[in-house]
């Protein structure tokens, strides 16, 4: 079946799953494969929980009436995602960069949400699965989508523009995350910057840049518009104000306004700012972009500041690379506090850079006072003479159990394969 046939069967059954467990009456099934699975042989599953149609690539698996077969199933899901977002007229925000994109994707949205009907990635669902799903997930009463898009090596940003066809584009930053997939820090730039390509061979792109990174204005050169953001010399404009808690931006244009936030970190201050260049951009209202960011509370463990006993934690286990562990311990230890607690996790894809990142973090942590730095994972293990180590984040969480600190200021920061939430169970 083509994909303009295969689109007939969607607009008649417009919601798609890729999960047996999650299928509801009347949903399309893919059938996708991967390394450990084949999901060709969950054909009759899928069908018996309630799928419309289940579109599969192995023929051994057909069930008359009820599988529709084409070449690949996740190619098919791919070009149908792009053919409905051809049938699309309303502006397609596309969010890349190293760290912070799930974040500035979430207030970004929050802000647009406050007066149009906006579309996004759910979560950090933002791979060559979670891309097309997004855009599938769009209905007929739609202003503004707005597309998380992630990557670990060259060709994948490039790859997900041919489908979601972005009008605007923002790259929070280019980074040290991912060097295992491209090889150096040009590597990432020329990646993420693959977005810009886009934007600026499609002659009418627009691109929200961070103009205090020069980096971002060489690669941002020649697209069409341009919305500057940064803390000087931009259309919209900023700084952090405060040394604890979360963080406070002082607005200064394009209005201003003094935006108390839930986020904790300077190091947000580039998402707030990047949120109101969006929502200015679009004619939100200065006071439903402040409410909308002031309301942004973050989750699943991406800068959540918590309270446990007399205990005060940042909680930012989700990702780490060798940007944001550095802009998080450095935001810790200028953070008001007698007793502060580093408890870290190893970064992951590292690649031939792992020893050299994670000394560069040891070096990092001898420039600070703290009461207590506890290292968890093997990239640390050379440093166990001279701060706590563990194997896994499940034995750092019995010896904090046991050693529970007191009116201290934590930082829980490591990369997913950690699991430093498990910490927050012994604190």
């Amino acid at each position: 079946m083509n994909t303009e046939a295969l689109y007939q069967v969607y607009l008649n059954h417009p919601d798609v799953q890729t999960d047996t467990r999650k299928i509801r009456e009347g949903e399309l099934f893919f059938a996708l494969k991967g390394p450990n699975f084949n999901g060709n042989q969950f054909a009759q599953q899928a069908v018996d929980a309630g799928a419309a149609n289940v579109i599969i690539d192995e023929a051994a698996f057909e069930i008359p009436g009820k599988t529709i077969l084409v070449p690949d199933v996740l190619q098919a899901l791919q070009q149908l995602a792009a053919y409905h977002r051809a049938q699309c007229s309303f502006p397609v925000i596309a969010i890349t960069g190293s760290n912070g994109k799930t974040t500035t994707k979430e207030l970004i949205h929050a802000v647009l949400s406050t007066t149009y009907k906006t579309y996004t990635t759910a979560g950090n669902f933002n791979n060559h699965i979670g891309v097309p799903l997004t855009l599938l997930k769009i209905k007929g009463d739609a202003q503004l989508a707005v597309i998380e898009m992630g990557a670990n090596h060259l060709g994948e940003i490039k790859g997900y523009c041919a489908v979601a066809r972005p009008t605007h584009g923002l790259i929070t930053n280019a980074g040290k995350a991912h060097l295992e997939g491209f090889g150096s820090i040009e590597g990432v730039k020329k990646g993420k910057g693959e977005l810009y390509d886009f934007l600026r061979e499609r002659r009418d792109g627009t691109a929200f840049v961070m103009w205090d990174y020069d980096y971002l204005r060489n690669m941002s050169e020649g697209i069409a518009h341009i919305v500057r953001y940064g803390t000087t010399a931009a259309d919209v404009t900023g700084t952090a104000t405060g040394q604890s808690g979360f963080l406070t931006v002082k607005l200064e244009q394009p209005f201003t306004a003094l935006i108390s936030t839930r986020l904790v970190g300077d190091y947000n201050l580039p998402n707030v700012l990047a949120a109101v260049a969006v929502g200015w951009h679009f004619n939100v209202a200065p006071e439903q972009i402040i409410a909308a960011i002031e309301g942004y509370t973050p989750s699943n463990s991406r800068s959540q500041l918590m309270e446990k006993g007399s205990n005060q934690i940042i909680l930012d286990a989700y990702n780490a690379n060798p940007s944001s562990m550095k802009l998080a311990i450095e935001n810790l230890a200028k953070m008001e506090g007698k007793s502060k607690v580093l408890v870290l996790g190893a970064m992951a894809e590292m690649g031939t850079e792992t020893e050299a990142e994670h000394q560069q973090m040891i070096e990092l942590i001898g420039q600070h006072s703290w009461s207590d730095v506890i290292l968890v994972g093997k990239p640390f293990e050379p440093y166990k003479g001279r701060y706590r180590y563990f194997e896994n984040s499940s034995q750092a969480a019995e010896w904090l159990g046991a050693h529970r600190p007191e009116n201290a200021l934590l930082l829980v920061k490591g990369s997913r394969s950690s699991q430093m939430e498990r910490v927050l169970e012994a604190l």
